[in-house]
């Protein structure tokens, strides 16, 4: 069997689970920086979706760069400046690529993605400005601060940043149930409030109604307290098709905030490392010192610098 695959997501489907969340996170080993987490719904097409190798061993024509175009450019006419700029990125991929993707008037079909791990970065770019404009891919964002994740801990903060993805996905799908905190106004909970409730798990800090959603499927082996069904699976990202998307998400958006961060504290070579516990991360950490985005409760920081 081939992996990642839309089995998951497909058993859901017939279960009439119309709303199927993938969720992964990017870094929960560096040294520094925040934790990312991402959520991805793929839309449940009315039609099965298109096997990529079957389309062509049937005889039909692969779809051509200008066919894909015109369909993705219906889009981008539509949108903001900042948003059209990406989607020209995207006119610039080789979609002549079999392994690239796909997009067919039945539904969609995506080949080529795996756990973001196993892509190089032009890969990584690719793949994300392809999956953020696909009109039937739905995502979110979460992130949790260095500051916190020494507060909780990571495996807390990792809970709480794929809570906040699975938030940041309803909010932009317009499907967070009327009565839920948010749409009555209510702000998202601030860092005072959740280091007040320290003690308790991340999934009670933060517990919107996602009444809209119908299941989550996570990568690792724990569970997110929020009144969702879900599944959590090892490996997730090399095995079902919208966590491996999820994770490309998360780590092309935590990547880009260290690049940031590099032009803030360039003598890190947060742009080489992105805050992992490279040689080069470690020599410039005895150099240099820690900086404020350094997570003071991880080892070696811990142990060589009192701050």
């Amino acid at each position: 069997m081939k992996y990642p695959n839309f089995n998951e997501e497909k058993k859901l489907w017939k279960k009439e689970c119309k709303a199927v969340v993938g969720l992964d996170e990017a870094g929960r080993g560096p040294l520094a920086g925040p934790v990312v987490a991402a959520a991805v719904m793929l839309k449940n097409p009315k039609s099965k979706i298109l096997n990529p190798k079957s389309r062509y061993n049937r005889g039909l024509s692969m779809p051509t760069k200008s066919s894909i175009l015109d369909k993705v450019g219906t889009k981008s006419e539509q949108v903001q400046n900042s948003k059209t700029q990406k989607s020209k990125r995207i006119l610039n991929l080789e979609f002549s690529n079999l392994d690239l993707f796909g997009i067919s008037n039945l539904g969609f079909w995506i080949s080529g993605i795996k756990d973001s791990k196993q892509l190089s970065p032009k890969k990584r770019e690719q793949f994300y400005d392809v999956i953020t404009t696909h009109p039937n891919i739905k995502w979110g964002i979460g992130k949790v601060s260095e500051k916190i994740i020494d507060e909780i801990n990571i495996l807390e903060a990792t809970k709480l940043a794929m809570i906040k993805a699975v938030a940041n996905l309803n909010s932009k799908s317009k499907i967070l149930n009327s009565k839920s905190r948010h749409r009555r106004g209510l702000s998202m909970p601030t860092k005072s409030s959740i280091l007040d409730k320290v003690g308790t798990k991340s999934e009670q800090i933060l517990n919107p109604k996602f009444k809209n959603i119908d299941y989550l499927l996570i990568d690792g082996n724990f569970r997110l307290n929020i009144g969702l069904s879900q599944k959590s699976i090892i490996k997730g990202d090399q095995k079902v098709i919208s966590i491996s998307a999820a994770s490309i998400i998360a780590k092309v958006s935590r990547d880009r905030i260290m690049e940031r961060f590099h032009k803030k504290y360039p003598q890190y070579r947060f742009d080489k490392h992105k805050g992992y516990p490279t040689k080069l991360h470690i020599k410039m950490l005895k150099k240099f010192g820690s900086c404020p985005i350094h997570r003071k409760s991880f080892y070696p920081v811990k142990k060589l610098f009192t701050i």
